[in-house]
């Protein structure tokens, strides 16, 4: 069994270098690898390709990359939230590929199953068909899509284990466990780590065969992109 363990996300990111393509899991603010994102924001690794559901937001997640410049090409279907996102793109500072988000979610599975394309009915029509290759089946037209080939794949789970199964809870459980199958190197930070053995494996999400490195984060701020409450 290769030892997984790292001491901490200085340590599961030390590899990840100018130009990297980086998978990062999370949905809007939930789920995302914060501490990752710091460790890279402090480490100054620039021209990374981000693939990422969202941006982030102007001081935390992915948007805390794009403030330093980080990012060379964002790959997102929304990226409503960060206004920093929207004036490099307006200003053609930042590189932006916009696809649907099922699309998104598909590309990733196939490239964690092993599949060098897929072909979806998203996007015919409009602009996100523009050069791509379309095929009809039973009369109806789709597109072909190219599965992503990431160098790292950086997700963050609820609980994990020394051999690298883990659990996502809730919401977070949204493009981290397709995108931990997809990435060449997956590094995981969890917010309980245990040992081997101690995971039911009928709530396992993930197994630790796509897992690279593991480590236990801390002081997540878990905050909520818009807080919308009903009047009573």
């Amino acid at each position: 069994m290769l030892k997984k363990v790292v001491n901490n996300a200085q340590d599961a990111i030390r590899d990840i270098n100018d130009g990297a393509v980086v998978m990062l899991g999370g949905f809007g603010l939930c789920g995302i690898p914060e501490n990752c994102i710091s460790a890279l924001v402090d480490k100054g690794t620039k021209d990374l390709t981000c693939i990422s559901n969202n941006a982030g937001v102007d001081d935390f997640g992915i948007g805390l990359l794009l403030k330093t410049k980080q990012v060379k090409k964002m790959i997102s279907s929304y990226v409503g939230e960060n206004a920093e996102f929207e004036r490099q793109l307006l200003s053609g500072e930042l590189e932006v590929e916009l696809i649907p988000q099922g699309t998104l979610a598909s590309r990733c599975m196939a490239t964690g199953y092993g599949m060098p394309a897929i072909y979806t009915p998203a996007g015919v029509g409009t602009e996100v068909a523009i050069g791509k290759e379309t095929r009809e089946f039973d009369g109806k037209t789709y597109l072909l899509e190219h599965a992503f080939k990431s160098d790292f794949a950086i997700v963050k789970a609820w609980k994990g284990d020394t051999h690298g199964n883990l659990i996502f809870r809730a919401t977070s459980r949204n493009f981290n466990p397709l995108m931990a199958m997809a990435g060449k190197i997956t590094i995981a930070e969890v917010e309980e780590l245990v040992p081997a053995g101690e995971l039911n494996p009928d709530e396992i999400h993930t197994p630790g065969i796509y897992v690279n490195r593991i480590f236990q984060g801390s002081k997540y701020e878990k905050r909520i992109e818009q807080v919308t409450t009903t009047k009573r």
